[in-house]
């Protein structure tokens, strides 16, 4: 009688779990790279840049490069294949890496992520808010 009490605890447990996981108006918090992002007054919500297959590149202060978690160099940028690229560069990065970032993802669709505007809806999570501009 146990066993059979402790599997349904188990199961209504896992289902919990996984209804909670469902719920697609909560953010998903992903792993990332943290960085002082910029602030700009025309960015908008890009709740895709969450989205588990968003391909995020990370620009640290000094100059690092990340794809995801992993450390990249520049030129690994021009293989990356997917078609939106979220870019996440911190406001003290150098400006010229920015730039270089920005010319090697040529032909991607880029957003550049900020930090929510000033008139943005305060949360517990915020979600991502970027600047979308495409690259011929």
């Amino acid at each position: 009688m146990k066993s059979a009490i402790g599997v349904c605890l188990l199961v209504l447990a896992m289902a919990s779990v996984a209804m909670a996981q469902e719920d697609h108006t909560k953010p998903v918090l992903r792993h990332g790279v943290n960085v002082e992002m910029p602030v700009s007054d025309q960015a908008v919500e890009m709740r895709a840049a969450d989205a588990e297959n968003a391909t995020v590149v990370s620009l640290t202060a000094d100059g690092r490069l990340f794809v995801g978690v992993r450390p990249v160099e520049l030129s690994d940028l021009g293989r990356l294949n997917a078609e939106t690229v979220y870019v996440k560069a911190d406001a003290r990065a150098p400006y010229q890496k920015v730039l270089a970032v920005l010319d090697t993802l040529h032909g991607h669709s880029v957003v550049l992520l900020t930090a929510p505007p000033p008139n943005a809806k305060r949360t517990s999570i915020m979600p991502p808010y970027g600047v979308k501009f495409n690259r011929q």
